[in-house]
């Protein structure tokens, strides 16, 4: 499975069988809870020049990380044009108005600072990891990518073939694949539908020209998210911005989740393939972010993931990988993964622990545990700068409010049996699934049951 399966499956075959397993003492939590809280009276929201800052002191060490979110993703682009912002972003990186490609490396290298490039759905990042004292000149080449880059014909040509390279290499893997033919089967027609990196009829069609307006009418302030964790100063943060960023465009962007998915009765798109094994990935469509249903089917695919590992995987071993995805973007998505030589016995299995799911109450104690792992898992996460950046980031753009960030705990807690049964009944049906392999081994009834 790829990364894009956020909060995946924490779940094991003990969630599946909660006797064996042993919760993180509600103490420990607290405690994280208690240092979270305080940590939080260390952030500052402010606005420098259009560019809307979300800055978290953090003193304990050096480390900083600055994510910049250019907002929009795939609403930003078509079927023609999808890939365009990062395409731009990674071409930046062969020169700048004020940095040669190797002066760029040169000086990156002397750093020992990091500019990450991460496409989403909602968003693009574009930040970088580094320390105290490298911050300033690491935050002159970065800001210098994104306002000034050169993007040489030569240069776009080059980032082309090793992207293209990338895209086919995705096609020839099952699970990429599938991955990509589920989300396109259920957001059909919706933004969602597209790959945030492109494919390849858009990459091959994006031209020089194409990057530089893009460039010139796309990277206004309005549509940026500033955040970053680290020990920086606000005074000394905002004096870097003012001159780079702070001189873009404001514009008039607003940023707003897609429209909702169209329902559609279950179905499902078969490539037939020569396998070992047989690949099928459904999505569902979820609620939205600030829906409080959220929590409830997150908790609710966590669950179903572990007792789909206990029965399929644990004790008939049909199955090396089995899982039930949920998928956190403004809207979420939820689904079954499965690889597979049986096809079959194994969505018969899967079909029988939704309608569980769907008809019976978890015991209540069995939640504290679950919830409990989700808990430790969140704070294991937010031990890094750039992982509390993109808490943050994920709270003042889903939720409305950065502050949200620290109630993840309590929101966890809050959700009873009974939201996860009805979130259960509400979303987990209508799922369409993408099948590659053998199609001769399932039976497209059975399949389009869900």
């Amino acid at each position: 499975m790829t990364a894009r399966f956020v909060f995946r499956a924490i779940a094991s075959a003990a969630l599946g069988a909660a006797a064996s397993l042993a919760s993180v003492p509600i103490a420990a939590a607290q405690a994280h809870a208690a240092v979270s809280a305080a940590a939080d009276t260390s952030t500052s929201v402010f606005d420098v020049g259009g560019l809307h800052v979300i800055l978290r002191r953090n003193t304990a060490n050096d480390v900083v990380a600055a994510n910049l979110y250019l907002l929009g993703g795939n609403q930003q682009a078509t079927p023609q044009t999808a890939g365009t912002e990062p395409f731009l972003l990674w071409v930046s990186e062969r020169g700048t108005k004020h940095y040669s490609r190797d002066a760029i490396r040169a000086k990156m290298a002397a750093l020992g600072s990091a500019i990450v490039v991460e496409p989403r759905d909602d968003w693009t990042m574009f930040g970088f990891r580094g320390t105290r004292d490298t911050f300033d000149s690491t935050w002159a080449i970065l800001s210098d990518r994104l306002i000034n880059p050169t993007l040489a014909p030569a240069d776009v040509e080059f980032i082309r073939s090793q992207v293209l390279a990338g895209v086919r290499q995705r096609n020839d893997s099952p699970d990429d694949l599938v991955q990509g033919l589920a989300d396109s089967l259920l957001f059909a027609g919706q933004p969602y539908a597209l790959q945030a990196t492109g494919d390849e009829r858009s990459l091959s069609s994006i031209t020089a020209a194409d990057l530089q307006k893009y460039r010139a009418t796309q990277m206004v302030t309005s549509r940026m998210l500033l955040v970053v964790v680290g020990n920086i100063e606000r005074a000394r943060l905002e004096k870097l911005i003012a001159p780079t960023l702070g001189t873009l465009p404001h514009g008039n962007y607003k940023w707003t989740p897609p429209p909702d998915p169209v329902v559609r009765p279950a179905d499902v798109l078969f490539v037939q393939r020569e396998l070992p094994t047989n690949y099928l990935l459904g999505y569902y469509a979820g609620p939205r972010s600030t829906s409080p249903d959220y929590q409830a089917l997150r908790i609710a695919t966590s669950v179903l993931s572990g007792r789909m590992f206990t029965e399929i995987r644990v004790r008939r071993n049909l199955t090396y990988d089995v899982s039930a995805p949920f998928i956190e973007r403004a809207i979420a998505s939820g689904g079954l993964y499965v690889t597979t030589v049986y096809p079959d016995s194994v969505l018969g299995i899967m079909r029988r622990e939704i309608g569980r799911m769907q008809n019976t109450l978890l015991d209540r104690e069995n939640l504290n545990v679950i919830v409990q792992q989700f808990i430790t898992e969140y704070f294991l996460n937010n031990e890094t700068d750039a992982e509390q950046a993109n808490q943050i980031a994920r709270a003042e753009l889903y939720g409305g409010d950065y502050r949200l960030a620290g109630q993840f705990v309590e929101q966890l807690r809050a959700v009873t049996p009974e939201q996860i049964r009805d979130a259960s009944r509400k979303y987990m049906r209508d799922t369409h699934f993408a099948f590659v392999g053998d199609s001769l081994k399932v039976s497209r009834a059975l399949i389009t049951s869900f």
